[in-house]
């Protein structure tokens, strides 16, 4: 007989995002007073930049034609020369050296945080934030490295607790080392962006104990204050241990186009073995790359008019981030995030929990927003807003929740 994976089923519940989705397609079901507004999922809804449309234009025709038509990418690490050459320049341009060859193109960074797990044995023990993320938990619990589910956590994962007492990043943990070690920069769900200062603690740390850290830099592009790291790579001794996962998604709304990339220095080793070589032979493996005319459009991305449309962007994504911070604190709520990343992190009033101050903005002022308990214990008594929405739909969104509380 057939086995499964046991892991599976130690889950609790579904997805969280499938869970929001379930409970809004119930809410619809009723006939609500009001249209929906969705500040819940961080789905992008302005459309791809021009640049990008026509470079993907072109490479369709290319694809139309015999003597220019493509079939599998046989370069190096699943990607074309001039995807990874633009982005090794990019990081040219940010003071940090990164070889061609260590730049890895995939279709999604939570593909990439989720499948980095198949390189490490199942007996490292993993630190998560807390709140995080929920693709680092779940899928180290498929793998079988987070122990058992009690009481709303996992019995063999360390969190690191990101509150408003620690600016939301989290200190170094005390007794059990951490192994693999997940940080995500400017941070989601709170909005927090790490300093240099703040990320060398956890570089030594990492080059101390042999740990790896897992840098998820997936809202890098939306880093307005100065001193900010865009990469930890910026941050010295960071090649011996660190791993950069980016992506297109919210930089250049390739959500629903698919394309990303992940950084492994080639001078990052464990075990006498290149995390490098072992990465590009489980994609070598797995994957066939990201396609052809996809990659055409993310090297537009790159180009000095590609950085100027996604700028324009990510100016209005940051500005709708002001409205809802401002709209929110002047309703008398506590918040944070909203200026280094398009979350806004937002205190329930009056003690509420998450899930219940969910379900009031749904049913009271026919908002989505994210409880924040499904991100980790410590996310209890939050909700998530995202600034990816229409500007009107997210100012009037901003005005009915004012009128309810």
């Amino acid at each position: 007989m057939a086995r499964i994976n046991q892991n599976f089923l130690k889950l609790p519940g579904g997805y969280l995002f499938p869970e929001i989705g379930r409970r809004v397609r119930a809410f619809s079901a009723e006939n609500p007073p009001m249209p929906l507004i969705r500040l819940g999922i961080g789905d992008v809804t302005q459309p791809l930049a021009p640049v990008v449309v026509e470079a993907m234009r072109k490479a369709v025709e290319e694809m139309g034609r015999k003597e220019t038509f493509r079939g599998y990418c046989e370069e190096t690490c699943c990607a074309y020369d001039f995807l990874r050459f633009a982005i090794r320049d990019s990081y040219k341009a940010l003071g940090v050296e990164v070889a061609d060859d260590e730049i890895f193109v995939s279709d999604g960074a939570k593909s990439d945080c989720g499948n980095i797990g198949d390189i490490f044995g199942l007996d490292n023990v993993v630190a998560v934030c807390d709140p995080v993320y929920p693709v680092y938990v779940d899928t180290n619990a498929m793998a079988g490295r987070a122990g058992e589910y009690v009481d709303g956590k996992w019995t063999d994962l360390i969190y690191l607790p990101c509150t408003a007492d620690n600016g939301f990043f989290p200190e170094l943990p005390k007794g059990k080392v951490a192994d693999l070690i997940y940080i995500c920069s400017p941070n989601n769900p709170t909005g927090a962006a790490a300093t240099k200062e703040q990320l060398k603690v956890w570089v030594d740390y990492a080059n101390e104990h042999g740990s790896v850290i897992l840098y998820d830099s997936a809202y890098e592009a939306f880093i307005t204050e100065p001193g900010i790291p865009h990469s930890i790579f910026e941050v010295e001794g960071a090649r011996e241990c660190a791993i950069e996962f980016r992506s297109f998604s919210k930089t250049a709304g390739f959500t629903g186009t698919r394309c990303a990339y992940t950084i492994i220095p080639k001078d990052l080793k464990r075990d006498g073995a290149s995390l490098n070589a072992l990465w590009n032979r489980r994609q070598g493996t797995k994957f066939n790359g990201v396609p052809y005319v996809v990659q055409r459009g993310a090297e537009a991305v790159f180009t000095p008019e590609g950085q100027r449309q996604i700028k324009e962007t990510i100016a209005y994504y940051l500005n709708n981030a002001k409205v809802i911070k401002q709209g929110l604190t002047d309703a008398g709520l506590t918040v944070y995030g909203g200026v280094n990343a398009p979350y806004i992190w937002a205190r329930t009033p009056d003690g509420k929990d998450s899930w219940g101050f969910f379900d009031r903005l749904l049913h009271e002022a026919c908002v989505v927003t994210t409880p924040g308990a499904g991100f980790g214990p410590s996310g209890e008594g939050y909700i998530r807003l995202t600034a990816f929405g229409d500007a009107q739909a997210t100012r009037e969104a901003v005005e009915r929740i004012r009128k309810i509380l």
